[in-house]
């Protein structure tokens, strides 16, 4: 029996270490970025030539807008604009019309500012050091790390919603993230390997992982390259708590029948001016008039709309006086 019991205890030990050794020589960057080359979408920004101002254009451009519509407005914008310092020369007018119905076009407003100061104080030669980045207009935390990382190959965190998803299941065995705070940046750059170049590579494969296999509502588990190390399942996979899918509820913007679509209904007018619109042609963009209102006056407060002295309306700066006159 004594016997017996050693064994036992033997072999226990024996698989533990085994376990244990097994854990310790689990590589999670080279298991990601090997399934990353796999499986990686076909982006148009990802072929490796592609410039700094190309990665910080798809940043900006890919905020809450999914990355088929970005493509064929980036590669517009990249034939049209190919550095800083061409689209730096570019008119608002005509910025916002190659905006098209991205949405958010503050962002193209945005841009046309970063590119001219990326010209005044950089030579035209987007920063690579992420404070210099976030000086920048426009440029937020998150892009500032992205363009250092994917432009630059240096070793950033890079931390969206997809990477924070993976891990909040990966690290801490929870379906869905908590608030996001400061400490997520620490979190995932302990992760990293030491390499610049490696970790750069592995931040891109993580928010890969979360766009493609560990979504928000259907994670493919058999899928992923992180299954044999991650919380989540060693936990047996535990439904989300309702104040974690009233939370994930919350998040989720509706659109329509908001002051964003009208005010994109309203752009869309705009846009497709030949001359200064009339308020009439404002006015049967949607039927809501106060609503309506808001919307158009939000537009010239923000200074994507503007008004002319004989009362029509247009993209800033889109016509000039002449043609104010002749269009009424």
């Amino acid at each position: 029996m004594d016997s017996l019991c050693i064994f036992d205890t033997a072999r226990a030990t024996f698989l533990a270490t085994l376990s244990n050794l097994m854990a310790s020589q689990f590589s999670p960057d080279k298991h990601l970025t090997t399934w990353f080359a796999a499986n990686k979408r076909d982006i148009v920004w990802r072929i490796p030539d592609t410039s700094a101002w190309g990665i910080l254009l798809s940043e900006v451009m890919s905020q809450q807008t999914p990355v088929k519509r970005v493509e064929p407005i980036w590669q517009e914008w990249m034939r049209r604009w190919p550095t800083p310092t061409d689209f730096a020369q570019a008119s608002a007018d005509d910025v916002l019309r190659a905006w098209g119905k991205l949405g958010y076009p503050r962002r193209a407003l945005r841009l046309l500012e970063c590119a001219r100061v990326v010209v005044d104080k950089h030579g035209g030669d987007v920063p690579s050091d992420v404070d210099e980045l976030l000086a920048l207009p426009g440029i937020g935390d998150y892009t500032a790390r992205a363009v250092a990382a994917f432009a630059y190959g240096q070793r950033v965190p890079v931390v969206d919603t997809n990477v924070r998803r993976v891990y909040s299941r990966w690290k801490l065995g929870r379906f869905l993230p908590g608030a996001a705070s400061k400490r997520d940046l620490a979190q995932v750059e302990a992760l990293l390997p030491q390499e610049p170049q490696q970790a750069a590579d592995m931040s891109v494969a993580l928010m890969e992982l979360g766009a493609l296999v560990c979504t928000a509502t259907s994670p493919d588990c058999d899928a992923c390259p992180l299954i044999k190390n991650c919380a989540w399942q060693s936990a047996g996979c535990p439904e989300p708590s309702a104040e974690e899918l009233a939370r994930a509820k919350k998040r989720v913007q509706k659109f329509t029948g908001t002051d964003r679509q009208v005010r994109g209904l309203i752009m869309d007018v705009l846009r497709d001016a030949t001359a200064p619109v009339p308020q009439s042609r404002i006015d049967a963009a949607w039927p809501d008039a106060p609503q309506r209102s808001r919307a158009l006056h939000s537009l010239l407060t923000d200074g994507l709309a503007e008004q002319t002295p004989d009362g029509l309306f247009q993209l800033p700066g889109a016509f000039s006086p002449l043609c104010v006159s002749e269009s009424r």
